[in-house]
């Protein structure tokens, strides 16, 4: 239901919008006629040539009175703030609103921490008026009113207008639920945000614990000491290479400083490299995706995470089989119907629909996941390419062809119809660890931590890369409370802020950049609270999101919320300032974020069904869906690595030399050996069901 207000609700302000343009426009042609008769009557007034006398004669030789009365009438008819025009086509939908908003108030129960207490009394006092008449609403609570708001939700006498207070309510409603500063109870995306958070005795028996794990000091004042230390080193450090760092140019733009970064140059790939890309290519088996799928679960038994609902140990003929079938149906995104076959018992259509019902959901999907991240991390090759403590964060995009609450418009990824994000988390050795639903496109930036502290598997990166999207003053303090190093891509670093603490110090170059202070009385005031929220996000005894949407910035944040803000202007700027220092770092951020992206391709070519649109209507199928697509992928690269891993060792027996620096340029997000397309037997040759592999593609390997 609440996913439904706000979807409606937003619609129905943005139609408003277009609506008050549109009847804007239409008006124009008669106020610019009016307004421009008025002026002329205002250059007579302001010729100062005229005598007094003759200004009135002037003005009436030009206008006759009836003219100008009426450009005055069409001035004062047409000419309102735009936000006028808006609210008369709210007026005009009051109707949509009546019909969902009796049983909006008869089955919504709210509660609300501090911040949201005037939003509830003005919701609750609309649960109590709701069926009497009248124009306005007497007694109504008058604090949830906003400037914005005045001009319409109060009469001339200062009474709640029914309509406009209504209207005000519900949008400082869904404002208050987004950020949850209004919650539900019970409820898990919309829950109280301080539910679960550590506080009392519990902890003080968990602080020590809390700051030996995150590294941290117990006083904030012992903290902000450090960090002073921290950041006066970074740029003392940053300024002493400036001038032999060229990539960084600083010159003065209109009496402001104007800071520029050269891109980063293209990095040459040597012929030995492009020579074993294609030799390790052409030497992987041709294969198809089941079998592979049925391989794969041979050599580790990864499918042995999907347990049936009740927990009991299977007792189903060919498990496998059907599990493999309902892997490739959700991530080829074909459905069943392609897969099902009478003959054979496995594939049978109630067969797979039972399977599909106990066997595999969210939390089986995230096991198998897992398994599968462990399996890849063990091989030798998969260490070339990283130890698996850094990972990057990005955003594959699906268009969801109808209507629905869970999925958004934007016209620049989704054209005209509407779409959903899959925010997921890539580690260095190309496996995918997490992801998270989003509907539309990403707007938060702090959906970041809930897929770092939900994702499951063996690997824990601190290392965390994203696009300039995620890039948040927020994001940075929390993170690094978290014991994570946040390394995002800057896409303009020119208009970046560099912070400082010392007000007196000199940075030379950097001087006039760090121009900002950091109250770090705000950090050291709140330090233990900060501690607190880490705390109970570490060992997991609160709801991640909603507690991190009452830390977002918004008209009035708290002191906590500014406290985390200002921790992270500290953090931020000791990246930026690394980020300037060390081309090498810049260049690992942006190999990273390649893997991801280009692990979200080969994506696109397995999801190839139904034109690649997504057709789950709610969040938790999407979600479920879209973990067996990563669950597929991730077979698939472990598949490759492991044949890989293969080719290589045969090309040193015969006598070639494979450098390990080419080795790491390698990645196993081949596809061209893969069918993918139509062909879908579910069974494995028997050798290969003894241990054996398949052979490469050349002679003498068996």
């Amino acid at each position: 239901m609440l996913d439904l207000l706000d979807a409606v609700f937003t619609a129905l302000l943005s139609e408003a919008t277009k609506a008050g343009v549109q009847t804007r426009v239409r008006t124009l042609a008669d106020l610019d006629a009016a307004a421009l008769a008025l002026a002329e009557v205002a250059m007579i007034l302001l010729d100062g040539t005229l005598p007094d006398p003759d200004v009135r004669a002037a003005v009436a030789a030009q206008f006759p009175a009836e003219a100008l009365e009426h450009a005055i009438a069409q001035v004062h008819a047409l000419a309102r703030p735009p936000a006028d025009t808006t609210y008369a086509a709210l007026v005009s939908r009051y109707r949509r609103v009546s019909r969902f908003r009796p049983r909006l108030l008869a089955t919504l129960q709210l509660d609300a921490i501090p911040a949201g207490k005037p939003v509830l009394r003005a919701y609750q006092y609309l649960q109590r008026v709701e069926g009497r008449r009248g124009a306005t609403l007497p007694a109504a609570p008058l604090q949830v009113i906003t400037p914005a708001w005045r001009p319409y939700a109060l009469t001339a006498a200062d009474h709640a207008d029914r309509i406009g207070y209504t209207y005000c309510v519900l949008d400082r409603l869904v404002t208050a639920l987004r950020r949850r500063e209004v919650f539900v109870a019970p409820s898990l995306r919309y829950a109280d945000p301080r539910l679960g958070l550590l506080h009392g005795a519990a902890w003080e028996a968990a602080r020590p614990q809390v700051c030996r794990a995150l590294n941290q000091p117990v006083r904030g004042e012992d903290a902000v000491a450090q960090l002073t230390a921290a950041l006066a080193t970074a740029y003392q450090t940053t300024v002493a290479a400036l001038p032999a760092n060229h990539a960084v140019t600083i010159s003065t733009v209109v009496g402001k400083p104007e800071l520029v970064l050269s891109p980063l140059e293209r990095l040459d790939e040597p012929a030995s490299l492009l020579a074993l890309r294609d030799q390790v290519a052409s030497l992987l088996p041709r294969i198809d995706l089941p079998a592979l799928l049925l391989e794969f679960h041979q050599r580790t038994s990864f499918l042995d995470a999907f347990t049936h609902l009740s927990e009991r140990d299977a007792t189903v003929d060919d498990l496998a089989i059907s599990l493999c079938a309902l892997l490739i149906g959700d991530a080829c995104n074909i459905g069943l119907a392609p897969l099902v076959s009478p003959s054979i018992p496995a594939l049978q259509d109630d067969r797979l629909r039972w399977v599909q019902q106990h066997y595999l959901r969210s939390d089986t999907l995230l096991r198998a996941n897992a398994r599968l991240v462990e399996a890849h991390s063990r091989l030798a090759l998969s260490q070339h390419w990283g130890s698996g403590e850094v990972a990057s964060a990005d955003g594959v995009r699906f268009v969801v062809p109808f209507r629905t609450v869970h999925a958004a418009a934007n016209p620049k990824y989704f054209g005209p119809e509407r779409g959903v994000t899959f925010y997921n988390l890539t580690a260095d050795q190309y496996t995918g660890l997490h992801g998270v639903v989003v509907t539309g496109t990403l707007r938060d930036s702090l959906v970041l931590i809930s897929v770092l502290l939900g994702q499951q598997t063996p690997l824990h990166p601190h290392e965390i890369m994203t696009d300039t999207g995620a890039y948040a003053d927020v994001i940075f303090g929390l993170l690094w409370l978290l014991g994570y190093q946040f390394s995002p891509r800057i896409s303009d670093i020119g208009g970046t802020r560099f912070w400082r603490i010392d007000g007196t110090a000199d940075y030379g170059k950097l001087s006039d950049l760090a121009r900002h202070r950091v109250h770090t009385a705000l950090i050291a005031e709140h330090w233990d609270d900060l501690l607190r929220i880490a705390g109970s996000l570490t060992l997991g005894a609160c709801h991640i999101e909603s507690l991190m949407r009452t830390l977002q910035r918004g008209t009035q944040p708290t002191k906590l919320a500014r406290a985390l803000q200002e921790l992270g202007r500290v953090i931020k700027t000791l990246f930026l300032l690394n980020y300037l220092h060390d081309a090498a770092y810049r260049r690992r951020i942006l190999t990273q974020l390649n893997r991801g992206e280009s692990r979200h391709r080969l994506a696109r070519v397995v999801f190839y069904g139904q034109r690649g649109e997504l057709r789950q209507r709610y969040r938790e199928g999407q979600e479920d869906q879209l973990h067996a697509l990563g669950v597929v992928v991730n077979a698939i690269i472990v598949w490759n690595t492991l044949y890989m891993e293969r080719a290589i060792a045969h090309l040193r027996q015969t006598g070639q030399q494979v450098a390990e620096t080419d080795i790491a340029r390698l990645a196993p997000l081949n596809y061209a050996h893969i069918n993918v397309l139509g062909r879908y037997t579910f069974a494995l040759p028997e050798p290969i069901t003894k241990g054996e592999w398949h052979p490469l593609r050349t002679t003498g390997i068996g």
